[in-house]
């Protein structure tokens, strides 16, 4: 398989050429909330699968700040007729979150650089909406898969429909989005997402 070396004056990075063809490890995505937070995550039947509403368990939702789950680049922002003002966030290696329903528009434009737990919104109700919540998605190669945070499967998998399909049940998860290394692979020291070779020199003995 062919790969590409960087060598830097630290490092030594691998990058394999063929990575945007397929999706690379889970980055550690977190709530997409400030740390400490507590949200409520459920879905509704005919929601579509994956698929996860927001809402936190204490205090008014409109207005709270929403955190960008993992570090990327903003791929798209703006206004959906249903989605109302939104986000979709490029991780890079095959992975996208997606964000609904801003209070107003983005606080991001199309092209930056966000570090995860940077705020790019506020929970609103734009758009296709009953009411103030965040609708939240993770994406793998462009389709939904089921949402992880801080390596944990939320369990929000199946909106009830058709009949017959289990409704996801509701869980409660409070945000370990508290800044710090967002690195998803072990040895990865400039947080590209992939294992570094490491160089290290022994300051000389006197």
């Amino acid at each position: 398989m062919a790969a590409l070396a960087v060598m830097t004056s630290a490092t030594l990075v691998t990058v394999d050429a063929h990575e945007a063809e397929a999706a690379g490890p889970r980055p550690l995505f977190q709530l997409p909330f400030p740390c400490g937070e507590s949200w409520l995550l459920q879905t509704y039947r005919g929601h579509d699968d994956y698929d996860i509403d927001m809402t936190p368990t204490s205090g008014p939702a409109a207005g709270r700040a929403v955190i960008a789950s993992y570090g990327g680049t903003v791929a798209s922002a703006g206004y959906d007729s249903g989605g109302g003002n939104y986000v979709r966030i490029d991780h890079g290696d095959g992975w996208q979150t997606r964000y609904l329903h801003f209070l107003e528009p983005a606080m991001v434009s199309v092209g930056q650089r966000v570090n995860r737990g940077q705020q790019i919104g506020k929970v609103g109700s734009t758009g296709n909406s009953s009411g103030p919540h965040l609708h939240y998605e993770q994406l793998r190669d462009g389709a939904k898969v089921e949402s992880w945070f801080n390596g944990i499967p939320s369990g929000i998998t199946t909106d009830g429909y058709p009949d017959g399909e289990p409704l996801s049940p509701a869980v409660t998860r409070v945000s370990n989005n508290c800044g710090g290394s967002q690195s998803r692979t072990v040895g990865d020291y400039n947080a590209d997402g992939h294992s570094d070779l490491a160089l290290y020199r022994r300051d000389p003995v006197n």
